[in-house]
């Protein structure tokens, strides 16, 4: 069984609930000592307002692209036998669950750290949007593991490009490495270090 076959992603489409089970039997295995699991679920408060379900869009072909890279790299990290991603789309009520991870591996701390990879990387670079419904209200909310990545990804940018401006710099520049500065020999004592002429 190939790494793909052993990934089980699911956006599941409006009116259809996570099925916690099937998950997690697609998950179990004879060899797998520990199954790690990660339920989201809609809480009923947020900052002192009263939610009353969330909804999710999502772009789904490419959130697909996204979960199937993000479980390639959390196989490559730990050593994992299967994982199931599961996703919901559209009314999430208060109490239901509107994302599943579930991580078999052969010792629990393996499957432990990917499945919070796995979570981590989801809510930072895929794209399903939220939107928090209250009673006296709406608003879509960005992750802010979202906005964290994007800021670590600028920061890494600008630091290649510094790094790539510099390094252009030093290698067409007219100073440096290209200028051979001539040493005035009454400023050199025997060993040929240089004196301070003061």
């Amino acid at each position: 069984m190939s790494a793909e076959e052993k990934n089980l992603i699911e956006i599941l489409e409006e009116g259809h609930k996570v099925d916690v089970v099937k998950y997690i039997d697609y998950v179990s295995a004879p060899q797998a000592g520990a199954i790690a699991t990660f339920s989201g679920t809609t809480r009923d408060m947020f900052e002192g307002k009263t939610v009353l379900e969330l909804r999710y869009e999502a772009y789904v072909p490419m959130a697909t692209r996204c979960l199937s890279s993000i479980c390639t790299t959390a196989r490559s990290t730990w050593d994992i036998h299967k994982i199931a991603v599961a996703h919901r789309l559209g009314p999430v009520p208060v109490g239901e669950t509107s994302v599943l991870i579930a991580v078999s591996s052969v010792h629990r701390a393996d499957g432990l750290d990917a499945c919070k990879f796995l979570i981590d990387e989801l809510k930072a670079s895929v794209p399903i949007w939220k939107k928090e419904v209250y009673t006296n209200g709406e608003i879509w909310k960005e992750n802010s593991e979202f906005m964290e990545k994007r800021l670590e990804l600028a920061e890494k940018r600008d630091s290649i490009v510094k790094k790539t401006v510099v390094e252009e710099h030093r290698r067409r520049g007219c100073c440096g490495s290209k200028v051979r500065v001539e040493e005035d020999e009454e400023h050199k004592d025997i060993t040929g270090d240089n004196k301070s002429s003061s």
